[in-house]
């Protein structure tokens, strides 16, 4: 089997030849950029630029040199995009390792933190000393009593998860946008025999907990659900209107098309699962199966952290086919549990090392006895796709970086 086959096998029940990996095919199987650079000396490869596509969150590209050494089965759309050298920008990460960012972003120094600048001068990100992200400084619904939201592409911009997108942004969708996305994915599709994730978004909860502000939004939908359903309304307007554009350029190229929105806390879903299936379930089913329908055989990926195990039921329901990336240190969330409970009917793309305690803190026989003890629970049967949970932070050293790689193989 190639990557490409190994992949779809796995979305298909069905059982590959070994088990499919994913490494930063997804913004949440990725690496922040810190790490990477200890990666790839501990690794003895070349120097080369270390490029942070998610400016956010400080997520490195991860060269093909890196994806060969571990076997990685995945790569995701953008990495068809920012080819040429003046689509990056010089930059320093927060220990002094010179990097590179995406040119169209511009971050500026106050004081000793670095802020990027909204449309009307107002701060929407902001990196504090000493922190290794950036965090959202504005929420551009919260205290509006807005009914009619007809200026929200406008607020919407002004959000930095909105606004600062990783590669393929800055295109957009307008007609030369299009041809530039076509042509990227088809050189992409053309150049791998690795399986290609197209990360669209089309995030519903998160957005209005982006735009109102989480406790704001959270309260909204208790208190004034009419208001928030004409919300949500605009919201899913917004991306269907953009998913026909995305999926008419980019759709014969890509395998998977990833959807976002982090439903889950720690302790359970951040909301009921009949405030889900009022509010939420019929507009995902509308977004998933709009995507199904504009092209046939593509199977649809949630981002979705948390513990959301009473959701899985109303998930599938609405027409989802893998859940990223299984967070199996929340409550209910156990890996047994989850593949017999709905391992029939969902891929886990995920759930293959525990990020939280075991990769940043364990030994490297630790970190392997994890993975194989996790890869032995969800791979039998297909349904599974590895990868850690969730990105690689700064601190985990590399060795328990190879460690994870190397058990997956046994």
């Amino acid at each position: 089997m190639n990557s490409r086959e190994r992949v779809l096998a796995s979305l298909n029940h069905k059982e590959p030849d070994r088990v499919a990996v994913d490494f930063s095919g997804h913004r949440s199987s990725g690496i922040m950029a810190i790490a990477y650079a200890k990666l790839r000396r501990h690794l003895n490869l070349p120097e080369k630029p270390i490029r942070v596509y998610d400016f956010i969150q400080q997520l490195a590209i991860v060269d093909d040199d890196v994806l060969d050494h571990f076997g990685v089965d995945v790569v995701e759309l953008g990495r068809g995009f920012a080819k040429e050298p003046e689509d990056w920008s010089d930059w320093e990460l927060p220990d002094g390792t010179p990097c590179q960012i995406p040119s169209f972003i511009k971050p500026v120094r106050k004081g000793r933190d670095w802020v990027v600048y909204g449309d009307e001068g107002q701060v929407i990100a902001i990196q504090k000393e000493g922190c290794l992200y950036f965090e959202q400084t504005c929420f551009p619904l919260m205290g509006s009593t807005d009914q009619e939201f007809i200026d929200l592409p406008y607020q919407l911009d002004q959000i930095m998860w909105w606004r600062l997108g990783s590669p393929p942004a800055p295109i957009g969708y307008d007609p030369a946008g299009l041809a530039k996305l076509r042509a990227g994915a088809r050189a992409l599709r053309e150049s791998t025999d690795r399986a290609i994730v197209g990360l669209f978004g089309g995030n519903l909860l998160e957005i209005g907990e982006f735009a109102f502000r989480i406790d704001n939004f959270l309260y909204e939908l208790a208190a004034e659900p009419k208001r928030m359903h004409t919300f949500l309304d605009r919201v899913v307007e917004i991306h269907l209107a953009n998913l026909e554009k995305f999926l008419g350029a980019v759709g014969p190229y890509i395998d998977i098309i990833g959807f976002g929105d982090d439903l889950g806390m720690q302790t359970g879903p951040q909301i009921s699962p009949r405030m889900y299936k009022e509010f939420f379930q019929p507009r995902h089913s509308l977004l998933w199966n709009r995507a199904k329908a504009l092209r046939p055989g593509i199977k649809v990926m949630l981002h979705c952290c948390g513990g959301v195990y009473p959701l899985f039921p109303l998930l599938i329901e609405a027409g989802l086919d893998i859940i990223n990336p299984v967070q199996t240190t929340c409550t209910d969330m156990e890996p047994e549990r989850l593949k017999r409970e709905f391992g029939k009917d969902i891929v886990f793309w995920g759930g293959g090392c525990n990020t939280r305690d075991v990769l940043p803190k364990g030994t490297p026989e630790e970190v392997a006895r994890d993975v194989r003890e996790r890869v032995s629970i969800l791979a039998p049967g297909g349904g599974f796709v590895f990868q850690q949970i969730h990105n690689i932070m700064a601190d985990v050293p590399p060795e328990n970086i190879v460690a994870m790689f190397e058990a997956i193989r046994g």
